[in-house]
């Protein structure tokens, strides 16, 4: 008893005298974790036995403990030890402390603590809505003038046909900016789309509870539906009336330059029809119809039109199965060249999958899901924009006892494929240097890679529903950890949450309004190798290059489909923390 009270005086001592600065070695969920729930910290250059737990300004130690190491990727030579501290469950604010190195950023244990997070993130797409002014009253200093009311926008001719030749005007208005751009792509607001309504299909009572302060707030319906609803009534508008088919973007044919959405007024565009777009079209309104059931009496007949285009929809995609966006090729052919984003994807049969499943479990018609072979291979890849399969599937398992039993065979399958999925997942977990799922393989780090983070959390999270097992949950709940802050970078990711969140975000509204700082509640893309930007990154090692510059749209740009599933992952975390017993509760 004598040593070990000798020993926690020296500590005292030893943090007073070598740790009075913050170290960028010490990497935290800069939000914070829950009282009983894992809490890990990551610590490069450890040169010593212990961390310790100590309050913000050291006068106090609360924890002591021993980091396990080193733990490295093969992809990276930068080793890190792992500081454990889950039996710590006293809430307040923190620091991790060690002796010789420095002190980490702050990070709070509470209940909910990641609550502020998951509203920021939904009210993030508010920001992104076009064709409205951003208020005061609901944005705070960044208001700003509605920029795009897109109710004068041309028909391309690509996209000409007898009923709609080229030039003509028609109205498109509302939805939301795709990313740092000033454009709307179907395409990208499929997935999107489809993320959030998951998110609202799986956790009704936690989001019914959600409010964000938007003008709809208060009307009868979620926020996180009224959010939707900005998007999906752009979406509508999207479909040729008198073919069904949809437009496979609406956007000026060059990006526009770095100013606020008001002052961007170059012509726009409907471009050509695609497969891609009809099928992402059909899922979403599919999906949408069957939650807008509820909410009859708030939005009298948006089901049934939500149902009928989605079928519409459907018939051309049929029809024309093989329809790709390809803008090299289009631009051979038609005038004015269009050279934003392209979203092309040339493999549609996850897409099919997709909208007949939704089709198959809003209207209970077998033709949907006899129309499409569900598992063409034993494959589950992480969703994506061109990557929509694991969306058929969860939706799958989500409605399993609403479904005929000719089905439920499927459904079966669908649950073993996503434990194996999840358990390739996690294993090695505690090996690996930032205790995160994500970053297993120099794979994960591709273009937008705190998506694949966040996607590979609803994934965990859906495991989780199937089977009970807390090891899915807690691995969903590290790689929130590593957009928070314990990654390689020792960046958190999104913007204005944490100490060191990103800056000079690649986002037009925020490089060019007076803010100093971005739009709140961002999820900026994270490590990228591929630099397709040509800027100056501090590393070329797959978890490290990243650099916060408005240059840098390959690391640092935001976009929809980044944001939904941070909306799903964050949400879904704290709607579950007494469930899985996170706040002891």
């Amino acid at each position: 008893m004598i040593r070990v009270t000798i020993l926690f005086l020296l500590t005292i001592v030893s943090i007073s005298a070598f740790a009075q600065q913050r170290s960028e070695q010490i990497l935290v969920n800069q939000k914070g974790y829950y009282p009983h729930a894992p809490k890990v910290a990551a610590i490069r250059d450890f040169n010593t036995d212990v961390f310790y737990i100590a309050t913000p300004d050291l006068a106090d130690t609360l924890f002591s403990g021993s980091a396990h190491g080193p733990k490295s990727e093969v992809y990276s030579e930068t080793e890190t030890w792992l500081a454990d501290f889950s039996e710590f469950t006293q809430t307040g604010v923190f620091v991790v402390a060690v002796p010789g190195l420095g002190y980490s950023w702050p990070f709070e244990i509470a209940t909910a603590v990641h609550a502020p997070l998951a509203e920021a993130s939904l009210k993030a797409f508010y920001f992104q809505r076009m064709s409205t002014p951003i208020s005061w009253e609901h944005g705070g200093k960044w208001a700003r003038p509605a920029g795009h009311p897109d109710d004068q926008v041309m028909v391309h001719a690509s996209a000409a046909t007898g009923n709609r030749p080229e030039g003509t005007i028609i109205a498109a208005p509302k939805g939301w900016y795709d990313a740092g751009d000033y454009n709307k792509y179907v395409v990208n607001s499929g997935i999107t789309m489809g993320t959030m309504l998951s998110a609202l299909e799986d956790f009704p009572e936690y989001y019914n509870n959600l409010q964000v302060n938007i003008p709809e707030t208060g009307n009868g319906m979620p926020d996180i539906l009224n959010e939707v609803l900005w998007n999906l009534r752009w979406m509508i508008r999207m479909q040729d009336p008198y073919d069904g088919g949809v437009y496979h973007k609406l956007t000026t044919a060059n990006f526009e330059g770095r100013l606020m959405p008001a002052e961007a007024v170059n012509k726009r565009y409907v471009v050509q029809k695609s497969t891609a777009a009809a099928l992402n079209f059909a899922a979403v309104m599919s999906q949408a119809s069957r939650i807008l059931k509820d909410y009859e009496h708030i939005v009298s007949g948006l089901a049934d039109s939500c149902i009928n285009a989605a079928v519409y929809a459907w018939e051309w995609a049929v029809e024309n199965p093989e329809i790709y966006y390809r803008q090299h090729e289009m631009n051979r052919l038609y005038d004015p060249d269009i050279v934003t984003g392209a979203y092309g994807d040339g493999n549609v049969t996850d897409e099919f999958m997709w909208a007949a499943t939704e089709l198959f479990i809003t209207t209970g018609d077998e033709k949907y899901f006899k129309a499409v072979n569900l598992f063409p291979d034993t494959e589950m890849p992480v969703p994506t924009w061109n990557q929509v399969r694991l969306l058929a599937y969860y939706s799958l398992l989500r409605k399993a006892d609403d479904i005929p039993q000719f089905a439920s065979g499927n459904v079966e399958i669908i649950k073993i494929r996503l434990t194996r999925m999840a358990d390739e997942m996690i294993e090695g977990l505690q090996n690996r240097p930032y205790h995160a799922v994500m970053g297993k393989t120099a794979r994960d780090f591709v273009w937008g890679s705190n998506s694949v983070a966040a996607n590979q959390g609803i994934a965990l999270i859906n495991a989780y529903f199937i089977t009970g097992n807390r090891n899915y949950l807690d691995g969903a709940l590290h790689n929130l950890d590593y957009l928070a802050g314990r990654n390689a970078t020792g960046y958190s990711f999104v913007t204005g949450y944490g100490y060191q969140t990103p800056m000079h975000i690649h986002h037009r509204p925020s490089d060019a309004d007076p803010m100093p700082d971005p739009v709140p509640g961002l999820l900026a893309g994270g490590p990228n190798p591929g630099q397709q930007d040509g800027c100056d990154y501090p590393s070329d090692v797959p978890d490290e290059s990243y650099v916060d510059d408005w240059c840098s749209y390959a690391s640092n740009e935001i976009a929809i489909n980044w944001n939904a599933p941070l909306v799903y992952l964050s949400g879904a975390i704290e709607a579950l923390q007494f469930d899985a017993g996170y706040s002891g509760q």
